[in-house]
């Protein structure tokens, strides 16, 4: 094995870090890890039905513990959630036999720990309603032996080192001085901001272990997951290149950042990832509103008159508006930022909207190792070596698109649908919306969000127009498999 595969199969086995703290439970005396948790108290299952399981009566091994739980905080862009799972060890290897959620609750301008930006206390105690599902869930006697890890996504790694890092100190100091629960060693990745590709590939084992596709010998298709956050998105699939003709040699998935190397469960998988920060939903939003700012100071340079009157953009709702503070930089003539009411147009212009959806994506961006989605950033096709394949898209994918009644499977042609019927708007003469009467809560979901044809149709053009995906393409969305919610959590627990 050459030094170049050494290092990737070390990065791959830093997914399975959080399960090293797991093994310290499971192992044979003797076993010395450098974190230190209390052991695992003792107890009669049939008399202290707290440790006990329906499952089966004692562990698979003496050695361990019948039942064991896990904490997660997913601290993301627009809200914090805590995952805490219990595992029982009936079998040779641990099984997720339950899992409790709950995140925090949503405010206007979000509620996740960047929010609070300078305020680190008021950041850490917003975990505490999280906690108590926790203190709640856990019981008493497991409570001291039950590890947590909270990690930060994009949105603190766009708020900066200083603000991010006097945030995750608080959030530790809180942890470790008001909650029995031990936190993982910084060397641990205990509290810390979560590497993009770790976030995908952690997301992409979530999925496919809870659909039984890895986790055996089996060489079973695995799926391809989308993850769509409030400030980056993701991209994980196992890409099966096509047999060299005439004796050639074989393609392969080129090297660089987005090649991940894995072993899981007696499998090795070469999976391409890439996380693209600044291309979440919310920062979607900011980069689309930034591009019909641009438009109109280009088009009246000398004046700055038309930012007291009401701003047309095609990707508002017809008949609504919002204000909105729109970030233009530092180094812009307007400033830093513009506070202007965005206004959607007389009729439909879902066309329009998509237009500047896709000029937001930069696929004009020069293309190093081709082939490339966009923004420059290299991917292998999905037509060519991900063609048959499930691809589950979950987050904001499923959180704006099942309400209005899309089915758990559709061709992205659907969406498309979708998205040109909410673009019409409540006013329109063909009554778009009179389908969405008969979808409980879907009117609800519309008429409280301005920027759902913006939403949509920035979702599609990622799909279509980015990620190059073909527009008969069949998609899954999901929040849930068997139970569990999906996401990055459960890959790195």
């Amino acid at each position: 094995m050459n030094q170049g595969q050494r290092s990737r199969y070390l990065k791959a086995g830093g997914i399975i870090a959080f399960v090293l703290l797991i093994i310290y439970y499971l192992a044979p005396q003797g076993y010395s890890p450098s974190v230190s948790v209390p052991k695992f108290p003792g107890g009669n299952v049939a008399s202290d039905p707290s440790v006990g399981t329906q499952k089966c009566t004692k562990s698979y091994s003496s050695s361990k513990p019948l039942i064991q739980y896990a904490l997660m905080i997913d601290a993301g862009s627009t809200g914090s959630r805590i995952h805490v799972y219990r595992f029982n060890n009936c079998g040779a290897t641990p099984e997720l036999e339950k899992e409790w959620f709950e995140m925090t609750a949503k405010k206007e301008g979000g509620s996740g720990l960047s929010s609070y930006k300078s305020d680190a206390e008021g950041a850490a105690k917003s975990l505490d309603p999280l906690m108590e599902v926790a203190m709640k869930n856990v019981p008493d006697k497991l409570k001291g032996c039950t590890p947590i890890a909270v990690k930060a996504t994009a949105g603190l790694r766009k708020l900066g080192p200083e603000l991010s890092n006097a945030i995750l100190k608080a959030v530790r100091n809180r942890l470790e001085t008001v909650y029995p629960f031990p936190v993982l060693s910084e060397e641990r990745g205990g509290v810390e901001v979560m590497d993009g590709k770790d976030e995908g590939v952690y997301a992409w084992i979530t999925t496919n272990y809870l659909l039984g596709k890895i986790g055996g010998p089996d060489k079973t298709p695995t799926a391809a997951v989308f993850d769509l956050g409030g400030g980056s998105t993701q991209i994980v699939f196992e890409p099966t290149f096509p047999l060299a003709k005439d004796g050639g040699m074989p393609e392969v998935l080129s090297e660089g950042d987005h090649k991940y190397s894995l072993s899981f469960g007696g499998r090795d998988f070469t999976l391409y990832q890439h996380s693209y920060l600044g291309y979440g939903l919310m920062a979607a939003r900011e980069n689309l509103h930034k591009v019909v700012i641009q438009n109109l100071y280009d088009s009246h340079p000398s004046s700055r008159d038309w930012l007291e009157e009401p701003v047309l953009n095609p990707c508002i709702v017809p008949g609504m508006s919002r204000v909105i503070d729109v970030p233009m930089g530092s180094d812009h003539p307007l400033g830093p930022s513009v506070s202007v009411n965005m206004t959607g147009p007389t009729s439909g212009s879902a066309a329009q909207c998509r237009a500047l959806a896709e000029k937001t994506l930069l696929k004009e961006k020069e293309c190093l190792i081709a082939p490339c989605a966009f923004n420059g950033v290299h991917q292998p096709s999905l037509s060519k070596t991900f063609a048959r394949e499930d691809i589950y898209l979950f987050s904001y994918f499923y959180d704006r698109t099942a309400p209005l009644g899309m089915p758990e499977s559709f061709q992205l042609s659907e969406l498309k649908d979708l998205t040109a019927r909410v673009c019409q708007g409540p006013q329109s003469r063909n009554k778009a919306w009179d389908v969405f009467e008969s979808i409980d809560g879907a009117m609800e979901e519309l008429l409280q969000r301005p920027e759902g044809c913006l939403d949509l149709n920035f979702m599609l053009a990622l799909l279509h127009t980015g990620y190059e995906m073909p527009i008969d393409r069949e998609v899954k969305i999901a929040k849930k498999i068997k139970g569990n919610e999906l996401g990055w959590c459960l890959g790195a627990s």
